[in-house]
């Protein structure tokens, strides 16, 4: 199993770097952030912008692979976006994976302005926004006449450096976007039950919610002709699913269990000193080391 870390866009650059290059230094296979505009109860906090701190991150590091959790059509058009995933990709030398997903519905859905999306019509423009993006990276000239998104004569060059494209994480839960998943993902990308409002779920209810979206993945997978071991199955803790940062023993118990489930990436969150995600650093040195 892989190991990730998730670090929040929230620091000042000299200490973000710290943990970026801590995050590599630690021997984690890849480092993420969130693509947000602001973010739950830290939107009158400090934060800044992925796809810069991602830039920056990439020039400061050597080995450790770079992504988004997740990208969304709520505050992206494919056409310029397609252009910062080229550039992140030629700076990280070939280590970029995008993550991407429908959005959340929350603060990002109204603070350009437009009325929410219904479900059916978020779950409509997630998929064209990844069939359009899909053609931006893989081709050099691409012309797109969607519902929902347009490209003329679009011009993507000199392409990404991992061919035929950067990695896709797709991040889906529904019927729907897990089709989308099973149609373009690399690696499918889940952090629990959408609806869930209870407590964290420890390692053995949150493994077993994950085998079941994992059964609906595979399920989805055969839907589009495609072999389900051919996609990784990368889980995000934090949110809902307890990540077992508590000390080693803990994190342990979650690895093995999901481990057990068929999951191939997991991913922590760098522990801040507050809540949401508060934890002790040294915990996750350590769990580092015994990863």
């Amino acid at each position: 199993m892989r190991l990730g870390v998730l670090i929040l866009p929230e620091d000042p650059w000299p200490e973000a770097r710290r943990k970026w290059q801590r995050a590599e230094q630690l021997g984690f296979d890849h480092a993420w952030t969130y693509d947000h505009l602001a973010w739950r109860g830290l939107r009158d906090s400090p934060w800044f912008g992925a796809v810069p701190t991602l830039a920056a991150a990439a020039a400061v590091t050597d080995t450790i692979r770079l992504g988004t959790l997740v990208a969304s059509p709520e505050v992206r058009h494919p056409v310029p976006f397609a252009r910062e995933v080229v550039t992140l990709d030629e700076i990280a030398g070939g280590r970029f994976t995008l993550g991407i997903g429908a959005g959340s519905g929350g603060w990002d859905a109204s603070v350009l302005g437009h009325e929410p999306w219904t479900p059916f019509e978020r779950a409509d423009r997630f998929a064209e926004f990844v069939d359009l993006l899909d053609l931006l990276l893989r081709q050099r000239v691409t012309t797109f006449a969607g519902r929902y998104w347009t490209a003329h004569e679009a011009r993507t060059h000199p392409g990404c450096v991992q061919q035929p494209r950067v990695p896709f994480a797709v991040a889906a839960s529904g019927r729907r976007s897990l089709r989308v998943a099973a149609r373009h993902g690399d690696l499918w990308a889940w952090s629990g039950p959408r609806t869930y409002r209870g407590p964290l779920l420890g390692a053995a209810d949150g493994a077993a919610a994950t085998a079941r979206q994992i059964a609906r993945l595979d399920e989805a997978c055969v839907a589009e002709g495609r072999d389900p071991a051919t996609i990784g199955r990368l889980v995000v803790t934090g949110p809902v699913l307890d990540g077992g940062l508590r000390s080693p023993d803990a994190f342990a118990e979650v690895r093995e269990a999901y481990a057990a489930v068929g999951v191939t990436d997991l991913v922590v969150h760098w522990p801040r000193r507050e809540e949401p995600y508060a934890g002790d650093e040294n915990v996750l040195e350590a769990v580092a080391h015994g990863g």
